[in-house]
């Protein structure tokens, strides 16, 4: 500017030549952009092309699944397979009520250990830190990653050899042990989205610990505290290693008469095997949709 007004530049011309350049600078900008919008238009439609083949890649193998169980295993759906109990090998008929029975009773004692436990061990990590917390919150994400036989074997080893016989109690604990890193880590990771202000404002307030995490951490992280339940509830009614090492009978669990018919020579067992395999998907995608509904559910009413 002083060199301007040096060369003896006026005053008034010198805003004028400040608002040429700018708009010499727009004008190189927009040729800039004309010149590459070809090339970024290609580009965002080859990675849009590469995003929708991956989503095929990923779809595929599910979509494959789910025709060849639900054309196999639909000519077995009936009322009398669900309500009839399974016929020896070999002897047509039969159905798998026991099986379904024996799950459900296997899921709910899993339910009654892994539920609380995960939601007390969350709480904890959620208020305390620390050494201790630290290694809780590891040993959750290594359990997480542990085979599931491995988590059988344990339970064969602290429940059926101490009590020297196989049950649905044995199962239920191997599934439970499976289930509870799952919860803990979902637990706490909802319980995180709840915010700071809110607990510190109840704790300012004078009321306790236990009733500020019941009434305000619960209640705002219980859509992700639901939804992370439910899945890994869905994750542990589809495992079948646990229940080799813990369950008397493959007619007491879903996977395990499908792991047994499977592998039989005749075709009514191997019928049999993929009707229970169409009940059990069934199952699984009722639990994972339930879970997406109560979650968007419980987010609309906290709102």
């Amino acid at each position: 500017m002083r060199t301007l007004r040096s060369a003896g530049v006026p005053d008034s011309a010198i805003p004028d030549m400040g608002v040429a350049a700018v708009a010499r600078r727009r004008v190189v900008v927009r040729d800039c952009a004309r010149h590459s919008i070809r090339r970024r238009r290609m580009t965002g439609r080859a990675m849009q092309v590469i995003c929708l083949i991956a989503v095929l890649i990923g779809v595929t193998p599910l979509v494959a699944l789910v025709i060849a169980t639900v054309s196999k295993g639909a000519g077995a759906l009936s009322i009398g397979f669900l309500l009839h109990a399974p016929t020896p090998e070999g002897v047509p008929g039969g159905g798998i009520s026991t099986a379904i029975v024996g799950s459900g009773e296997i899921v709910a004692y899993a339910v009654a250990l892994a539920v609380p436990l995960g939601l007390f061990i969350a709480l904890f990590l959620f208020e305390r830190a620390g050494a201790i917390a630290s290694s809780i919150r590891f040993s959750a994400d290594v359990m997480s990653g542990v085979p599931s036989i491995i988590i059988g074997i344990f339970a064969y080893a602290v429940y059926v050899e101490r009590f020297h016989h196989f049950s649905n109690v044995a199962a239920g604990f191997a599934l439970g042990v499976l289930m509870l890193p799952i919860m803990v880590r979902a637990n706490e990771e909802a319980m995180r989205t709840v915010s700071v202000d809110l607990w510190e404002a109840g704790i300012s307030l004078g009321a306790r610990r236990s009733r500020v995490a019941r009434s305000v951490v619960l209640r705002g992280a219980l859509p992700g505290v639901v939804t992370g339940n439910l899945l890994a509830l869905a994750r542990g009614v589809g495992e079948t290693a646990p229940l080799l090492f813990t369950v008397a009978s493959p007619t007491f669990a879903m996977t395990l008469l499908i792991f047994n018919d499977a592998t039989q020579p005749f075709p009514d067992a191997q019928q049999t095997a993929w009707g229970t395999a169409l009940v059990l998907l069934t199952l699984v995608l009722i639990l994972s949709v339930t879970a997406r509904t109560i979650a968007w559910t419980l987010n609309r009413k906290t709102r």
